[in-house]
């Protein structure tokens, strides 16, 4: 499993963040996203694989044929991205802070 910094890089590259918004649409196989994202499949097999690597996807092979294999979003690491993410962004976080140092403490200092 990745950390939220590994997700998030891994998420950070484009055509990643691509095939993750289309998984969020539903199971799909390595030809589906390629041809949706027009592009080879040994590329798509490699963003695949570094989103395998941090946990954000999970594989699942086929019961009748084992050489097609279906790729998904794993549930639970979008939730823990969700949780971090309203954690992280929550704006009763932010408080009433002056700086400590600067030209408006200097100021303030010597009146």
């Amino acid at each position: 499993m990745g950390s939220l910094a590994e997700r998030l890089k891994a998420l950070a590259e484009p055509n990643r963040l691509l095939i993750f918004n289309l998984l969020m649409d539903g199971v799909q196989c390595n030809c589906e996203l390629g041809d949706a994202l027009q592009m080879a499949p040994n590329l798509i097999s490699h963003h695949l694989s570094k989103l395998r690597e941090v946990g954000l996807v999970e594989v699942e092979r086929d019961a009748i044929d084992s050489r097609w294999v279906y790729y998904s979003v794993n549930r639970a690491a979008l939730e823990e991205l969700i949780d971090a993410f309203g954690a992280f962004f929550d704006p009763k976080r932010i408080q009433p802070r002056q700086p400590k140092c600067g030209p408006r403490i200097t100021n303030e200092e010597s009146v």
